[in-house]
């Protein structure tokens, strides 16, 4: 017994030190995937020239300093916040749900914030104490954050059962959908046009303020799911489990749902809907580090931001002088690497 308890503690910390690794790692990663980002474009800006701007504006040229600062910049950054914002979604909606398909789509608020883009741009309406620019989001966000409300009273109502919640979003999922389809039926070729560039996402209509808000949404929910990875972690047991040891997953699936409906909704609002972020950043997160939620929560967050932040940067390298839509090319960045690490790891013995 006394060899068997050093020899437990030793191999425990032997994989907390690989986990610690592994998030080093991909933080240098993103680092990385940023300053590429900060690089791509016609402007043939170099990384010493952007080091030094960053530190320095002054000592660049008038347009080099507006593109780095007002242009390239605004667009790196909101992609680390909108990816981090929905990898944390994405591993919390999964572990909730019981559900590895699951995703922040999975409940519908994605789809409600692109109904509520779509009646903006096809109807136009007139908000009050808001700026006509900024219709396009605010409504997106309320119609986001009105599925999760909606989301919230069907869990108090059902008593948390997942099987419900899920199926309760695909319905949302659905009835947006038909809606905005509907949409196209009234509106213009330009405001189709505007409909289906939103659907497939966009980085490039962001600045600061955007960049502010997602980023402060994000640091003000992250240090509530780290009060719960505790919880979290003992819910991948099972709900039986969960509540033999006295948790309330009903409490705890309401608390998540309203996370997870609040960072969505705030990521997908000013640039559209960017899928599969939420739900490849947590599985490649889960792959690396297992499922200890201390380290797969901040994991999936720094997952989420650099497969977002790498498709940013591939989205202007790819085609000299036109931008890709960021949201076509999530998928061809985050698809083949989860299929690679999940065959890698089936054939671990």
């Amino acid at each position: 017994m006394t060899d068997a308890a050093p020899s437990l503690h030793a191999r425990f910390g032997h994989i907390q030190r690989r986990r610690a690794l592994v998030l080093g790692l991909l933080t240098l990663a993103l680092l990385l995937c940023l300053g590429l980002d900060l690089m791509a474009g016609p402007a043939g800006l170099t990384a010493e020239q952007i080091l030094r701007g960053l530190f320095d504006p002054e000592s660049l040229e008038l347009r080099h300093r507006i593109i780095l600062w007002q242009v390239r910049l605004p667009d790196a950054l909101i992609a680390l916040s909108v990816g981090a914002a929905l990898g944390l979604a994405g591993v919390e909606t999964q572990t909730i749900l019981d559900n590895p398909l699951a995703s922040p789509f999975t409940l519908g608020v994605s789809s409600s914030a692109m109904l509520g883009a779509g009646i903006a741009i096809v109807l136009a309406p007139a908000l009050p104490f808001v700026p006509e620019t900024a219709v396009l989001p605010v409504m997106a966000l309320i119609f986001a954050l009105g599925c999760g409300g909606l989301i919230l009273l069907v869990v108090r109502f059902v008593g948390g059962a997942r099987e419900t919640v899920v199926l309760f979003g695909i319905a949302m999922v659905f009835l947006c959908n038909a809606l905005t389809s509907a949409l196209h039926y009234i509106a213009d070729a330009d405001g189709i046009q505007q409909i289906v560039f939103w659907t497939i996402g966009n980085l490039t209509k962001a600045g600061w303020t955007e960049v502010w808000i997602v980023t402060a949404c994000f640091l003000a929910v992250l240090p509530f799911s780290l009060r719960h990875v505790w919880l979290m972690t003992l819910l991948r047991g099972g709900e039986a489990h969960a509540r033999s040891v006295g948790i309330d997953v009903a409490r705890l699936r309401l608390w998540v749902i309203l996370r997870s409906s609040i960072l969505t909704a705030f990521a997908v609002c000013f640039v559209g809907t960017i899928a599969f972020i939420g739900l490849v950043g947590p599985h490649i997160a889960r792959l690396l580090l297992g499922e200890d939620h201390r380290m797969l929560v901040p994991g999936s967050a720094l997952c989420g931001a650099l497969i977002l932040s790498a498709a940013s940067f591939l989205s202007k390298a790819l085609i000299p002088g036109a931008i890709i839509p960021v949201g076509i090319l999530t998928a061809l960045v985050g698809v083949p690497v989860l299929l690679a690490l999940l065959i890698g790891q089936r054939r671990r013995p």
